[in-house]
């Protein structure tokens, strides 16, 4: 199996952890408490943090399944949803509309640098 997939499988692996744990788990171990989330940069309109991981899980996607690009996109807007959809009935957790749009505009951003580099290589 290609290196890439094996990354990614391992990369969706952790973000199910981290993402399903009643609490953060980075927060555990930065600051000794599960309630307090790391932010890397200050949100906008959505999760700045929620934007960072899906679009590195998204471009390892993508890369490791380019000949599938309609299935793995799928995916990517599937987990991106349903993932914090279940942020509903998880302790400690909490639905937010700004990272469900976060994690779905990480996604859509992955797509648009891969489409744009690839017509780059096309010309």
């Amino acid at each position: 199996m290609n290196i890439i997939k094996q990354f990614f499988y391992l990369s969706n692996l952790i973000l199910f952890i981290f993402y399903l744990y009643p609490g953060s788990i980075l927060g555990y171990f930065l600051y000794g408490n599960i309630n307090i989330q790391p932010q890397l940069t200050r949100d906008f309109l959505v999760s700045s943090n929620h934007v960072y991981v899906f679009f590195i899980i998204s471009v390892i996607g993508l890369i490791a399944f380019k000949h599938k690009l309609k299935k793995i996109i799928m995916y990517l807007l599937f987990i991106s949803v349903v993932l914090e959809f279940c942020h509903l009935f998880i302790p400690e957790r909490g639905f937010e509309i700004a990272d469900l749009f976060g994690n779905i505009i990480g996604v859509l951003i992955s797509i648009l640098i891969l489409q744009i580099i690839d017509k780059g290589r096309q010309k």
